[in-house]
């Protein structure tokens, strides 16, 4: 059986995984920008109707993506899944689909159309970003490979959201500023893009069965058959992955700092219409500045951690305080209805793209290291889980940002289609884009104090989960692996890899002082 370590992760292979995330990046991006805007534009929804879009969308997602990170998970014991492979598999069937996502932006329809289209989105996601999300986590345990893959993974994903806010503004210089086609057609194209995208990675990754036997002991040898039990332990998988302190950490780091953009960027266009008095095509090129220096932003981080040995804690806030001095400018420059020259706008929107691919590189790229601190617990890989858990959280938390958003504008007065909007519109406007994603970027900026997953302590983790295996006893870890252990799991050294409790009492009595 092929070593794990004999198979290399190239920056060929690292393109061929990257390039899903055309999908998973651009087109919530696309999404986030542009939707909204759209349903209460062109196709006469109200903004509460839109919004409920959204909310109706989150609930149904809510059961679906922990359910695909469970299937993910046990799909090998299926003959799909041992011909196919248990992640790929759902690759191969969804990249047709894709053209799917042109139906989402076709005018002229009523709201249960929009619904439904929607909401094959949210399901077609799923089944791609689940499984696929577990991929970096299972091709390769080195840590520089799985920086590469999650470093060209964000790359891709920054190409397509520059994508998303630059084809709208390249299409609308042959259909217009302000016709709905536009958006028609953007659909077409990334629908295009899309199917190729995946199709892509399907052909260059490949599954951890690929390339080493499973562990002698699973938990998974225990579990009984049948519908019922499966839902059981889908319920336990899904509340155990948050037993892990760093992924508690993670995902409220994530939430925030990712909830915060979204915000940005769904009220963003109506800053840039209503409050600076610009038309939308401005809006395109901003955002176009900020989504392309993303991509090289993206290798700057990348670079800060693997060559300067900066922590995923310390890059964070890095990415924070940029976007800080971003927000502070941009309120400036609306309180005192200062005219600012075109060349210090796309300067300022430099600085922005360049801090906002820190924040979104950093959580995923400490996302696929997540798995093995709760395989220093659990003795399983349950890479699934917890994708699973990180697609709801994003997919949810986008929605939830912009049916909070689309209330807060309905409350406010806003007029759906108008050419100028009442003060108290534009206070709340303000209000969500500047004092909004300043609050849930000072969570995460605090948060990264606690946050102690690095590259030495995952490399100590590894050595430990190795020394494991090979029936290491539990006592012979040494002190600085004791630290470790208890500050990404949250449990002690005795009480992880096998916590039952006479492997317990028994390690701790040959431990003086315990």
């Amino acid at each position: 059986m092929t070593k794990p370590t004999e198979r290399k992760v190239g920056y060929g292979v690292a393109i061929g995984y990257g390039v899903t995330d055309l999908f998973g990046g651009g087109a919530f991006a696309v999404i986030g920008t542009w939707l909204l805007f759209f349903y209460t534009t062109y196709c006469g929804l109200s903004v509460l109707e839109a919004g409920s879009i959204f909310a109706i969308a989150r609930v149904i997602d809510a059961l679906l993506s922990p359910i695909m990170g469970y299937v993910t998970d046990n799909f090998g014991n299926t003959w799909l899944g041992r011909k196919f492979g248990r992640r790929r598999f759902f690759l191969l069937i969804s990249a047709p689909l894709m053209f799917l996502y042109a139906l989402v932006w076709i005018t002229d329809m009523n709201y249960w159309y929009y619904l439904g289209t929607y909401l094959s989105i949210e399901l077609l996601s799923a089944m791609v970003l689940v499984p696929w999300e577990t991929l970096a986590a299972e091709m390769t345990n080195r840590f520089s490979e799985r920086t590469r893959l999650a470093g060209v993974r964000m790359m891709c994903s920054a190409l397509g959201g520059f994508l998303a806010v630059s084809v709208p503004g390249i299409i609308m210089q042959f259909t217009g500023k302000d016709n709905s086609l536009t958006y028609t057609l953007t659909g077409g194209v990334f629908a295009v893009i899309y199917f190729f995208a995946v199709l892509t990675t399907w052909a260059c990754t490949w599954e951890a069965k690929d390339v080493r036997e499973e562990y002698e002991f699973t938990p998974d040898n225990h579990r009984q058959p049948g519908l019922l039990n499966h839902l059981k332990y889908l319920v336990l998988d899904l509340f155990s992955a948050f037993k892990i302190r760093a992924f508690r950490q993670h995902i409220i780091i994530y939430i925030c700092s990712f909830t915060a953009m979204d915000v940005f960027g769904s009220v963003f266009t109506y800053f840039v219409v209503y409050g600076l008095g610009r038309d939308a095509a401005a809006v395109s090129g901003l955002l176009s500045i900020a989504a392309f220096v993303s991509i090289p932003g993206t290798f700057g981080f990348m670079m800060l951690m693997n060559k300067l040995n900066m922590t995923p804690s310390g890059a964070l806030r890095l990415s924070y305080s940029c976007i800080f001095a971003v927000l502070a400018f941009l309120f400036v420059v609306y309180i005192n209805n200062i005219v600012v020259p075109t060349l210090l706008f796309s300067a300022v929107f430099v600085v922005l793209g360049a801090a906002r691919a820190g924040l979104y590189y950093i959580p995923w790229n400490i996302y696929s290291f997540i798995p093995d601190v709760d395989e220093m617990v659990t003795r399983q890989r349950r890479e699934g889980i917890f994708a699973g858990v990180m697609v709801l959280t994003r997919k949810s938390t986008v929605a939830l940002a912009i049916m909070l958003i689309g209330i807060v504008l309905q409350e406010s007065g806003f007029v759906k289609g108008g050419g100028s909007q009442p003060v108290s519109a534009l206070h709340a406007i303000i209000g969500l884009m500047i004092f909004a994603t300043a609050a849930l970027l000072a969570i995460s900026f605090w948060l990264t104090f606690k946050f102690k997953l690095t590259q030495k302590n995952h490399k100590i983790l590894i050595k430990e989960i190795a020394r494991r295996k090979l029936g290491g006893n539990a006592e012979d870890c040494d002190d600085e692996t004791r630290v470790v252990i208890k500050e990404l799991t949250g449990r002690a050294w005795n009480e992880v890899w096998d916590a039952s409790p006479e492997t317990n009492k028994k390690a701790a009595a040959l431990v003086p002082g315990s």
